[in-house]
């Protein structure tokens, strides 16, 4: 089924199936995106289950351009990787291997993060940060979110792994990713739900 979408749009992960049909939201600039799919009725849900992942993404367009749903603009930070703490502490590598499809420089990197004394976790986009660290780059934009209770927990334990940097992540394949941190969500969540 994967062939129905465009490679671009899937490495962003703004693919969707809804009734078996496909759709797509595609990221086209900071803060928007272009909805295509069979039924407008289901572009609502589409919009607000893709904001949970990408909430700078805040103007959505139909394929001629009408805008659809438009929200109040995000903020975007400019910050320095190394005053983010992951919230995760491995990389996929095949995740990793998709990334030069759709970040060519540091400003394309938008990560949503949470403040914690003097500096930030992030919540999302650990593997966009290890590729920033990768490329040498020392700056990525950031938004400002609330986050759940679990997620410093989550970054207190990458602490415990001696992860305070992204780069401190460690890349494995995407077989021993599944495992070891679906196994560590899995266990957390059983004891703490």
């Amino acid at each position: 089924m994967t062939n129905v979408f465009q490679k671009k749009v899937l490495c962003q992960h703004g693919c969707f199936l809804v009734d078996g049909k496909p759709y797509e939201i595609e990221i086209v600039s900071d803060h928007e995106a272009i909805v295509t799919g069979e039924y407008i009725k289901s572009y609502d849900s589409l919009i607000e289950e893709f904001q949970y992942y990408a909430p700078h993404i805040t103007c959505f367009y139909n394929s001629n351009g009408k805008i659809i749903k438009q929200y109040p603009r995000k903020e975007l930070l400019t910050i320095t990787i190394d005053k983010i703490q992951p919230s995760q502490f491995y990389v996929d590598k095949c995740k990793l291997e998709t990334i030069p499809s759709f970040i060519h420089r540091t400003e394309d990197i938008i990560i949503q993060l949470c403040p914690c004394a003097d500096y930030y976790i992030s919540l999302d986009g650990h593997t966009r940060l290890f590729y920033a660290c990768a490329q040498g780059w020392t700056q990525v934009r950031g938004v400002v979110e609330k986050a759940d209770d679990w997620v410093y927990d989550f970054a207190s334990e990458a602490k415990r792994r001696h992860i305070y940097k992204p780069s401190d992540m460690k890349l494995i394949s995407h077989q021993e990713y599944e495992e070891k941190w679906n196994q560590y969500c899995d266990e957390y969540f059983s004891v703490h739900s």
